[in-house]
């Protein structure tokens, strides 16, 4: 299953971690050097989760970042459900 919110479409984004080495100027020294730069990927902070539809009288489970919580908390579940069908989600 892939890593992407239900509700946002956000995904994993690709990124860089650096290794520093070296002393601050502020603290006399000559200043920090980067001495290696390797690829990451950042992660969406998702959750999986069972909602209730008051219309169908059932439970669905959705795959939702953190974020998506807060819309939902905010519109309600029946708007956010609307809105995903209408963009042709199958829940």
């Amino acid at each position: 299953m892939s890593k992407v919110c239900q509700v946002t479409g956000k995904k994993p984004r690709m990124g860089k971690t650096y290794a520093i080495r070296g002393i601050a100027k502020k603290k006399k020294g000559i200043g920090l050097k980067i001495t290696g730069i390797t690829r990451r990927r950042f992660q969406p902070n998702l959750v999986k989760k069972r909602i209730w539809l008051e219309e169908e009288n059932r439970f669905v489970t959705l795959r939702l970042c953190a974020n998506a919580l807060r819309t939902i908390d905010k519109l309600g579940t029946a708007a956010v459900v609307r809105q995903m069908r209408a963009e042709g989600q199958k829940i």
